[in-house]
């Protein structure tokens, strides 16, 4: 189960890479240290095989022999008496060679504690000298088919030896114990080791504190989504880190849950609101029906709870399709048919239509209409406007004004309705568009009105891709201005 955390997987690809990195760096660093350490002995071994190559050399004339093999001891081998043959020449034999050694150069090898020593073989193979802390079994290096080989180095059971042919045959070999240098190594390899296992340690630690801070907001955007979702809807995240991604998640997660409160504190509001304004009609149909069935009525008595019955059903309808048009809009299932229309000639229509209620009242509408053309639901549309123009008439006053305009601007149709009612108070007007809102107590169900007209309008014009705003000044009036796009 680790292995599915975001934070061990984190963890385990960076232990991995600093594992890798470590490594990397040990054993480069360990081959320089191990090539500095063998290249400052062959040059120890090159100092000591140039006087080497110096004592061969050949017999002088006359004499028939040398020193035996050993420093300072007769040639091997016997000379003969007269010139010297060439060597090599006329298919003539080589020369024997000798090796003399001088007691200042020999001081190179000499001493117990001396770990030089050196091996010198004949052009046949056979040793000519050897110094007396050589090992006993010491292998010929090998030489190069069809050519002579150069200075070499090898390595070989704790021994380094530097070797090399002369143009005749012989082989010069040097060497001496790397054991020192060797543990030298092995304590140095230990020293990285041990720093490289601390590097870790503390580099996996760092990394699981990076790893942990940079989870926890992940924690804490779970931990709030978890107690939103059992219902604490006030709760949000801590977001006191909003420089980085993850705290401008959180930031917009918080705006989000704020805007789902709303809408669920909206959506209770709605259905509690629903509730009471269905509740009115069917009391009202209740208690009617109730006291007309306790004793027998007269068809006149019959007939007015008939009447009353009716009167609260017809609410009851209109406050059911209001919520069933604004279920439909919210939902996205309203289908708007779009036409070319003329809102001007709405306007003209809908005034028309709500003469007698202007009248009742003594409301004069004024109306300066100038055809203004967008794309719309002409049906719907034509409830806005009369939603719009009810309101004005209801909630202006006894002998009031309304004025209906409608024009083109920037490319938008406008409408504007607006009244010389009493107004709406500032604290008021964010509220305006909600459900069952009532801001004065005008509003209310002896007009007939659900507290839906603005909040279907609004929703009507939203879906238009248009926008539906309101002004008031108290004691002057209010203006409600629709705007819709031309196309």
């Amino acid at each position: 189960m680790i292995f599915h955390s975001i934070r061990w997987r984190l963890q385990l690809w960076y232990g991995v890479l600093l594992c890798i990195v470590l490594a990397g760096f040990g054993v480069t660093a360990h081959q320089l240290q191990r090539r500095g350490e063998m290249r400052r002995v062959d040059q120890e071994l090159q100092l000591r095989i140039v006087p080497l190559l110096e004592s061969i050399r050949r017999p002088p004339p006359g004499e028939r022999g040398g020193p035996p093999g050993g420093p300072g001891g007769p040639l091997e081998g016997r000379g003969r008496r007269g010139p010297p043959p060439r060597e090599g020449g006329d298919g003539l034999p080589p020369m024997p060679r000798d090796f003399r050694l001088n007691p200042n150069r020999a001081q190179l090898f000499a001493g117990e504690t001396n770990a030089f020593y050196y091996i010198v073989w004949t052009r046949e193979e056979r040793e000519l000298s050897r110094s007396s802390s050589a090992p006993m079994s010491v292998p010929l290096p090998g030489r190069i088919k069809g050519g002579l080989m150069m200075a070499s180095a090898r390595t070989r059971a704790g021994l380094r030896e530097f070797y090399q042919f002369t143009p005749p045959g012989e082989c010069i070999l040097v060497g001496r114990s790397i054991e020192p240098e060797m543990a030298t190594l092995q304590q140095f390899a230990y020293g990285l080791s041990g720093l490289g296992a601390g590097v870790l340690i503390l580099g996996l630690a760092g990394g699981w504190w990076v790893a942990t801070r940079a989870i926890q907001p992940i924690h804490d955007i779970s931990a709030g989504a978890t107690r939103i979702a059992a219902g604490d809807l006030s709760h949000r995240i801590n977001t006191q880190e909003t420089d980085n991604e993850l705290g401008q998640l959180a930031k917009v997660l918080n705006s989000t849950f704020d805007r789902l409160q709303s809408a669920f504190d909206r959506q209770r509001a709605f259905t509690a609101d629903a509730s009471h304004e269905l509740r009115t009609p069917v009391a009202v149909i209740l208690a009617q029906t109730q006291a007309t069935l306790a004793r027998d009525r007269n068809p006149e008595e019959y007939r007015q709870t008939l009447e009353a019955c009716q009167r609260a059903a017809l609410r009851m309808r209109s406050l059911t399709e209001s919520l069933l048009a604004l279920a439909r809009l919210d939902a996205g299932h309203e289908t708007l048919h779009r036409e070319s229309i003329d809102l001007a000639r709405i306007a003209e229509q809908t005034v028309d239509l709500l003469r007698p209620m202007a009248e009742s009242r003594s409301v004069t509408v004024h109306c300066d209409l100038m055809p203004t053309g967008c794309k719309g639901d002409a049906e719907r549309i034509a409830q806005v406007v009369t939603n719009l123009l009810s309101n004005a008439v209801a909630h202006n006053q006894q002998g009031g004004e309304v004025f209906l305009s409608t024009c083109m601007e920037n490319g938008a149709a406008i409408l504007s309705v607006r009244d010389t009612g009493p107004g709406i108070p500032s604290a008021e007007m964010p509220k305006l568009f909600e459900r069952f809102y009532r801001g004065d107590a005008s509003r209310t169900t002896s007009t007939g009105g659900t507290g839906l007209g603005l909040a279907i309008s609004k929703a009507i014009t939203d879906a238009h891709g248009g926008s539906l705003s309101a002004s008031s000044t108290e004691g002057e009036g209010t203006t409600f201005t629709l705007r819709l796009p031309h196309t």
